[in-house]
Order: structure tokens, then sequence, then C-alpha cells
């Protein structure tokens, strides 16, 4: 997860690292578009193993050689999925069959066994971040990593459902990565308070873009935040 845990850290330093440059993206304030899976579910993301693999750890990820592993509330095998439950952030995804999932204090971590598709879902206290609400935050980040990385393209954009998007091309690989990456956020503001929200990202190999954002679209319908 170094690539995208790098990327998506939470805190005021993400902002300060880019203070003095240009930090906005331009975000349409009006947007009918929505993120579309294609046709596509869970099954073509998924290894068929009733849900074996969440019942493991990974020596490898950060949290030591025993990290917590996020807890399962259901298994629906004919759909090719496992639902996840993050505790510590009360979010629930739907993950495909195969992978891994593991938490923290602060944030879920979900990803497929060869580790070419992460994911990432936090809590996010906008004053705490310093920015004003989920636009700010999104077009903030979209400049800090571009003027952090001057070979990352970031795009923002509002989508019909008020939620927001970035999308992170030419994102550096990672240890173990065989390409550049695209990296995926998803900004989930709380209906009636604009002070916090939810951020799922997703990283994928750059070759695969296409299919990532349609996985996107299936996490991003099935996840359940309890606010």
């Amino acid at each position: 997860m170094e690539s995208e845990g790098k990327q998506n850290e939470s805190g005021r330093r993400l902002f300060l690292l880019a203070a003095g440059a240009a930090l906005c993206v331009a975000s349409p304030a009006r947007a009918s578009d929505k993120l579309d899976a294609g046709g596509l579910t869970f099954r073509d993301f998924a290894t068929f193993d009733n849900g074996a693999s969440f019942a493991r750890s990974d020596p490898i990820i950060a949290g030591g050689p025993s990290p917590p592993v996020a807890r399962v509330v259901g298994i629906d095998s004919a759909k090719g999925f496992a639902r996840v439950r993050f505790e510590q952030i009360r979010v629930t995804l739907a993950v495909p069959l195969g992978w891994l999932a593991t938490e923290d204090w602060e944030r879920g971590v979900g990803y497929s066994s060869d580790k070419r598709y992460r994911l990432v879902v936090w809590r996010v206290d906008f004053d705490y971040e310093g920015v004003k609400d989920a636009e700010h935050y999104a077009s903030t980040k979209a400049g800090s990593i571009q003027a952090r990385r001057p070979g990352v393209k970031a795009q923002a954009r509002k989508l019909g459902d008020g939620t927001f998007l970035v999308v992170f091309e030419n994102a550096p690989k990672a240890q173990g990565d065989a390409e550049q990456r695209v990296v995926f956020d998803v900004l989930t503001p709380q209906p009636g308070n604009s002070k916090v929200g939810v951020l799922l990202t997703l990283g994928v190999p750059a070759s695969e873009s296409g299919r990532g954002i349609k996985l996107l679209a299936l996490l991003k319908e099935n996840m359940k935040i309890d606010w």
C-alpha cells in the first residue's frame, strides 16, 4: 500500500507541502455524470474461495506481522463479494472474494491477492485538513499532489450525487509494481454536515484504469457509511 498510502495521507502536512503552489483544479459546479460499472460485477474481480482469504493476514502490510483483520459480516458467493466492516471508521464495503482486508485506528485497507489493486478508506475532518468543505479538499489535494510530483496529472470533478471524483494519472509505482498507477479518489461528504466526509481511494495499474474505474463504481455503490 506504500504508493496509495503516501498519496492519501490524512493531515495538514499534505497541504503544507504544497504551500505557495497553485492548488486548485477546475471542478464543475454542476455535473450530472456518475460512476458506471459498465456491466461488470464483483465476479469479474473475484477469486471464488468462499471468503477464506479474509481470515488471512499479510506480514508485509504495515501494522506488524499480525495487523488486525477486518470483520467479515457477510459472504455472497453467487455475486462474488464479501461485506467487510471497518469498525474504527464505521464503514462497510463490499469487496471482491479472494481479496484481503485489514484496518487500524484511522483507516480500512483492502487489496487483491497479487496486490495490484489496492484500496484505502478514511474519515476526513475538513477543519483539521485546513479546508472548508469536500469540494475544497478535492481540488486542493489534486493540486498538492501535482505540485509534489510534477509528472502526475490530476483532474477533480463533482458527480451528480454530490460526491467528488479525483483521478490521478501517472502515479509512481511502488516496490513490486510492474508499471505506473492510476489512483481514483471518491469523496463523500456527510449529508447535512459540510465539515466531515469519507474518502475512498482505489489504486490500479495504469494499463487497467478502465477496469479500475468500473470497480470503483461497484465499491461506491455498495459502500455503507454510519455517520
